[in-house]
């Protein structure tokens, strides 16, 4: 994907899977490129409309979610771009788990039942739901891996004060619950997710892509009460199916090891995949982005001019 220039541009950052340009030092344009991470390594292939994917869910589920919330979105002038506002992060992500898997169920499966300070219950088996979701944050690692922190440690490290971080997590809940909602209607459970927060003038404002298949887990909630019962693997919904396909090809981001080989098959699975996701989320019919580089360009610097009128 090309990098752009836009007018007024103050900073350019290259994520793992998006170009954040930042504008006048107020705003951000965030473009969903095609490419795509697992175990914190950038696969060498690029995914045909996983950024638009991936942009159109955060951008519906942000639209869905801001009464419930503030958001920085102002608008998304293409399918795989969105301009925001520019907001002051927490470096906390904020994990929130309705039931027993990922990274939860191994810490429990070790015998552990304390994650992040927070108790899990005994009895439970791997996808069970908790009783109550559970907040179990990490802090954003400037390098490497994100790390388990608990609510003390927050306080105590100033990464919030108190009352932000009360706000934070009333937030965090309402809009799992929200997210637990839109599942169901499209026959979905939102297993777990992340979300981070920032601050604008003040207030705590809700940032980045929510309840994507990159944030998030989703189940089928159709047999999964049967699957449970008979200790079965549930079906899930993200982009666990990746994850899978490297371990089984030997990589895992260890030092030393080569990112598999990816065929031109294995290339338009995933994608198809992704478009999947798309429809079974969101309910709506995957119109793909016909739009060239150009077009994408001209269209956010249009955006932006309708937001800074005064600014040639």
């Amino acid at each position: 994907m090309a990098r752009f220039d836009f007018p007024n541009q103050t900073n350019f950052y290259q994520g793992k899977v998006r170009d954040v340009y930042t504008i006048d030092n107020t705003l951000l344009v965030m473009i969903a490129s095609d490419r795509i991470s697992a175990f914190d390594v950038i696969l060498p292939r690029t995914i045909p409309y996983k950024g638009q994917v991936l942009n159109s869910i955060a951008a519906y589920m942000l639209e869905a979610t801001k009464d419930l919330c503030p958001n920085w979105l102002i608008s998304s002038p293409t399918p795989n771009s969105s301009i925001g506002h520019k907001c002051q992060p927490f470096k906390i992500e904020v994990v929130v788990r309705g039931n027993l898997c990922g990274h939860a169920w191994r810490t429990y499966e070790s015998g552990q039942r304390i994650l992040c300070g927070v108790l899990m219950p005994d009895g439970l088996k791997e996808s069970d739901p908790f009783p109550q979701p559970l907040i179990t944050p990490s802090t954003k690692a400037e390098a490497g891996h994100d790390e388990d922190i608990s609510e003390e440690e927050i306080l105590r490290q100033s990464l919030a004060t108190e009352d932000e971080w009360k706000e934070i997590k009333q937030y965090a809940l309402a809009l799992f619950e929200r997210g637990r909602e839109m599942a169901l209607k499209q026959g979905l459970i939102l297993a777990d997710t992340k979300y981070e927060f920032g601050k604008r003038n003040g207030r705590i404002v809700l940032m980045d892509e929510i309840h994507t298949p990159d944030s998030s887990r989703y189940f089928y909630a159709d047999g999964f009460g049967e699957r449970q019962q008979r200790g079965e693997k549930q079906k899930q919904l993200s982009k666990e199916f990746v994850r899978e396909w490297l371990i089984q090809n030997e990589f895992m981001g260890k030092q030393g090891q080569t990112v598999p080989e990816m065929s031109d098959e294995w290339v338009e699975t995933i994608s198809n995949k992704y478009i999947e996701l798309y429809e079974k989320i969101t309910g709506q019919r995957f119109e793909p982005m016909t739009l060239d580089e150009e077009e994408v360009y001209g269209r956010i610097v249009e955006a932006l001019d309708n937001l800074h009128p005064h600014s040639h």
